[in-house]
């Protein structure tokens, strides 16, 4: 907690764009979108962060301060000054008005001064209020704030991943800029310059050299008056730009007499308007979020009133308190009709199946023991099939007594006149499976058919039901207790609740579908959903029951050889630093590389001031010194041990000896499956290390081999076919190597002709035109200047011109209609293709082009999936299909089933979609998965 002024007063002023720029930023890789299409990150990341700070800090004082926008008294003395600025993306600008309305339910006073920015006014109030005895901390990560730093007035950063809030003071400033006093922070800026605003600074004065000067001479006046005395060219330009140099240190001067009050009743800490938040969080979607508020705002005493985190409020605030049955505004099982039935005994059971017999739609869900879908006991199943009513059945403990009267609901199971319903529902067929049960006939599963209505958007079924329903279900904690030691298994829960719990997940359920079965017809992914996601749930549920086996005594000898390998590597590291030092200590590993080996003149620094040397860093130094590459050698080689080689033995199922990895239907926006628990789609193939973990996955004994079946170059050819391109189309029909007849085009050489290099460098054009390659990305990964990769890419759109026009057709067509689709329907929405953020508009319109691409690609694949179990239960083959890795499948097959089994893959995966260009299919056999993958 922070320190306290006189009389306990301490003020928060807010720097409020700061706050909502990096709320949004820290959502940019997993976007915040709710079922309305807008997308809330930046707006969630502030109020995470307030309500942080509230709860956190307990101000008595506070207030947000907002920058008005059009011309401040520094453009009217340079008129440049923040001219390179990019356009505030869109997502923030609507965020604004939302962010100022839950200040203002919060009862926080926005505060702003025309012609001003939102520093002066957080520099005007600090200082007034400091005059006051109050404890002023500014809340920005803005490090122009230091200047105003004293012994009241302190920064205070908010708390980022992996990072706590830091709180800077004048000892913390002198560290950091080397300045004796904070005001010496304006010099220190002005030296330097700032090209986020565009303050030009001095020539030649970094931030080493600034430190230098001010260490010297203290302020830029002494500077300048001895700068006669300055040898060379930095001399030289010091003289030359003195005017310059006085008018960067004006702009980076914060003002401290902006026409302002300080209004210490109107910034007095206030209880929040609860009933105005929950209003404006039930618009936003922010269903946990406004759990947080309740919990730390929301309690009421005796009395009747509220009591928040200020205190009691008093009776002039006209918050009425919220009543405990309904705090969030949703109906509940308490305030909803509905009638939700135990059946017990086998009369029960009897008349529950005749009645289920006669429906043409019934939902179901399992209640089990634990989340391991494979490890996990029945303890009872719901049925619904009239919105407010279902059934629950509760099962004993004995394995067969419950397959015994699950053998009563065969004829439920096996009919195809109905459909069946589930949320997740390839969880409750691997429970079902255990126990002998096949479930025939239609399926519906809502979070699979949400998740192509609004890919971007989270589908578990408690956020479905407040988002679609407005009803908030029971919420399993209350029942089983929260995770940990003392957490109970639903079989020790009352069967009156578990029947309450169970049922009202499948009355919810039945709802859901019958609110979106409409949309699925809406956006015309119907067949895309009955025909390729439907089918693939049984599919995935056969490879997840199956597994494969793994090798654990060469995964232990791999571990041993790693080991190895990190203790030569880790030896090589301290002979080109000179010294022994922790390489996992990023501090460490800073002060070796920046300190003493100064590889770097302006080293990257975190939010916590320590030198950065993540992956990308150390990639950018590359080449400097050869400790780079060592170290980047030794972190792979340190993950491929605890991620994967010492992992992988801890994931084998104790009854089958077995992985059974689970795959997601629903998390990929473009339509690919991920692999969870654990997750094998991320085993390294390009290092020979990384290679050695496919050799651990192995057939299930010595009469079965292992198929892999892999897609080649799938994503060209869908490029080739989908843009119509001739020469590219060509080039795939004539079998031509596409890299080679790539690169023979591009640099107007025979195709015998064709380099290594060339081929290399068509290659990462190839791949990397689906990803919008610039010519600085190509850069990056070439030897090329970037002028030559340039020209390289312009050939490359010569010698591809419908090519072209198709990349550019894809990003018009997802301006016009607000998304991009794949070749079976699957839609992509892009937000962001209009923002006038160019970041935020490039990365929008390279989706534009790479997820029709993408998604058809796992479409294409999802159809060879779907044919090829099919065709194996029809043929009754034994052989299995086990594993999905992006382009390739893996087959545990018995050897004399091998060559039927080979014909039908390749057929199967060649024939999935009709193109304009053939499906080319791989086909490798060995004795481990590493033999099968490169044969």
């Amino acid at each position: 907690m922070g320190k306290t002024g006189r009389d306990g007063k301490r003020l928060f002023l807010l720097d409020s764009y700061a706050l909502i720029f990096r709320g949004y930023y820290a959502f940019i890789k997993n976007p915040r979108v709710n079922s309305k299409g807008l997308n809330t990150s930046a707006i969630l990341g502030f109020t995470n962060t307030l309500i942080d700070l509230l709860k956190r800090e307990k101000p008595t004082h506070i207030a947000a301060v907002f920058d008005v926008g059009g011309e401040t008294i520094r453009h009217r003395e340079y008129p440049e000054y923040k001219a390179h600025r990019e356009e505030t993306p869109e997502a923030i600008r609507a965020a604004v008005p939302y962010i100022q309305e839950i200040l203002k339910a919060f009862r926080i006073p926005v505060l702003f001064a025309e012609g001003y920015e939102a520093d002066d006014v957080i520099g005007t109030l600090a200082k007034k209020a400091e005059i006051q005895g109050y404890t002023v901390y500014m809340m920005t990560a803005d490090k122009d704030f230091a200047q105003l730093i004293s012994d009241k007035i302190f920064m205070y950063r908010p708390a980022g991943r992996g990072s706590d809030i830091e709180i800077w003071d004048i000892p913390k400033v002198q560290r950091k800029f080397g300045v004796a006093r904070p005001d010496q922070i304006v010099d220190f800026l002005g030296m330097m310059g700032d090209s986020v605003d565009n303050i030009p600074g001095l020539p030649g004065v970094g931030e080493k050299t600034a430190k230098r000067f001010m260490a010297e001479y203290g302020s830029m006046e002494n500077l300048f008056a001895h700068a006669a005395a300055l040898k060379g060219k930095v001399g030289e330009k010091i003289r030359a730009h003195e005017a310059q140099g006085l008018r960067s240190k004006r702009l980076a001067t914060i003002i401290t007499d902006v026409p302002i009050s300080f209004d210490e009743k109107r910034l007095a800490a206030d209880v929040p308007d609860l009933e105005r938040i929950k209003a404006i969080f039930k618009d936003l979607e922010f269903r946990r979020t406004w759990e947080t508020v309740w919990r730390a705002f929301g309690t009421v005493d005796e009395a009747g009133e509220q009591i928040s985190l200020f205190g009691v409020a008093p009776k002039t605030a006209g918050v009425p308190p919220p009543t405990a049955a309904q705090p969030n505004g949703y109906h509940t099982h308490q305030t909803a009709d509905h009638w939700y039935q135990t059946v017990a005994g086998k009369q029960g059971r009897k008349l529950l199946i005749q009645n289920l017999l006669k429906q043409s739609v019934v939902c179901l869900d399992t209640e089990t023991t634990g989340l391991n879908a494979l490890q996990a006991e029945l303890v009872g199943l719901a049925f619904s099939y009239a919105p407010g009513k279902g059934y629950y059945v509760v099962f004993p403990e004995d394995f067969d007594e419950t397959r015994g009267i699950l053998a009563e609901f065969k004829p439920f199971f096996e009919s195809a006149k109905i459909v069946k319903v589930a949320h997740n529902f390839k969880y409750d067929l691997k429970v079902l499976h255990k126990y002998g049960v096949q479930i025939t006939g239609s399926l519906f599963d809502t979070m699979v058919a949400h998740y192509l209505i609004n890919p971007d958007m989270r589908h578990n079924m408690d956020i479905l039901a407040e988002t679609y329903l407005n009803y908030k279900p029971i919420e399993i904690e209350h029942l089983i207790g929260k995770r940990g030691r003392d957490q109970k298994s639903m079989r020790e829960v009352a069967v009156q609740l578990q029947t309450e719990y169970a049922v009202e997940d499948t009355d919810i359920t039945l709802r859901l579908k019958n609110r979106f079965e409409p949309e699925l017809k809406k956006i015309q992914v119907e067949k895309l959903f009955y025909e390729v996601e439907m089918p693939l749930v049984n599919a995935l549920k056969a490879m997840e029951v199956a597994g494969i086996k793994i090798d654990t005594t060469a995964l232990q000898h791999l571990s041993q050889a790693l080991h190895a390998d990190m203790q030569q590597v880790e030896a090589q590291i301290y002979e080109y630093a000179e010294g022994m030092f922790n390489i996992a200590s990023p501090k460490q590993l800073g002060s070796v590389l920046f300190e003493k080996l100064k590889l770097s003149e302006k080293p990257k620094k975190t939010k916590t001031g320590q030198y950065a040397t993540s992956e990308d860093v150390l990639n950018k130094l590359s080449g400097r010194h050869p400790i780079v590459d060592e170290i980047l050698n030794y972190r792979q080689l340190q993950k491929l041990q605890t991620t994967y080689v010492d992992a992988l033995p801890r994931e084998v199922d104790k009854k089958t000896g077995r992985i059974h990895t689970v795959y997601s239907q629903t998390t990929a926006a473009t339509g690919r499956l991920s692999s969870n628990k654990p997750n094998l789609q991320n085993i390294p193939i390009r290092s020979p290390r990384g290679r050695e973990i496919r050799r651990a996955f192995v057939p299930r004994d010595e009469d079965h081999v292992l198929l892999s079946a892999d897609y080649s170059q799938i994503e060209l050819r869908l490029i080739a076919a989908m843009s119509r391109d001739p020469v590219m189309i060509e080039s795939f029909e004539k079998g031509e190597d596409i890299h080679v007849a790539t690169a023979a085009k591009v640099f107007e050489v025979d195709l015998k002709a064709v380099t290594r290099a060339q081929r290399s460098q068509a290659k990462t054009i190839n791949f990397g035109i689906v990803y919008g390659v610039s010519a600085f990305g190509l850069s990056a990964q070439t030897e090329l200047s970037r002028s030559e990769a340039k020209r390289l890419i312009d050939a490359y759109y010569d010698t591809y011109p419908t090519l072209k026009d198709f990349l550019s057709t894809q990003v018009e067509r997802a301006r016009q209609q607000g998304y991009v689709e794949t070749l079976l329907g699957r839609r992509r929405y892009l937000k962001d293709i209009h923002a006038n953020n160019s970041v935020v508009r490039r990365h929008a319109e390279r989706n534009a082009v790479n997820a029709p691409v993408q998604g058809s690609a796992a479409d294409i694949i999802k159809v060879a999936m779907n044919r090829i179990f099919q065709r194996f239960n029809k043929l009754q083959i034994q052989s299995k299909m086990l594993l999905q890795v992006h382009d390739e499948l893996v087959f545990d097959v018995q050897r004399e089933e091998l060559p039927v089994v080979k014909a039908l893959v390749k057929d199967e995966m060649a024939h999935a979609f009709p193109l304009a260009v053939p499906l080319v299919v791989d086909l490798g056999v060995g004795d481990n998965w590493l033999e099968a993958h490169w044969a």
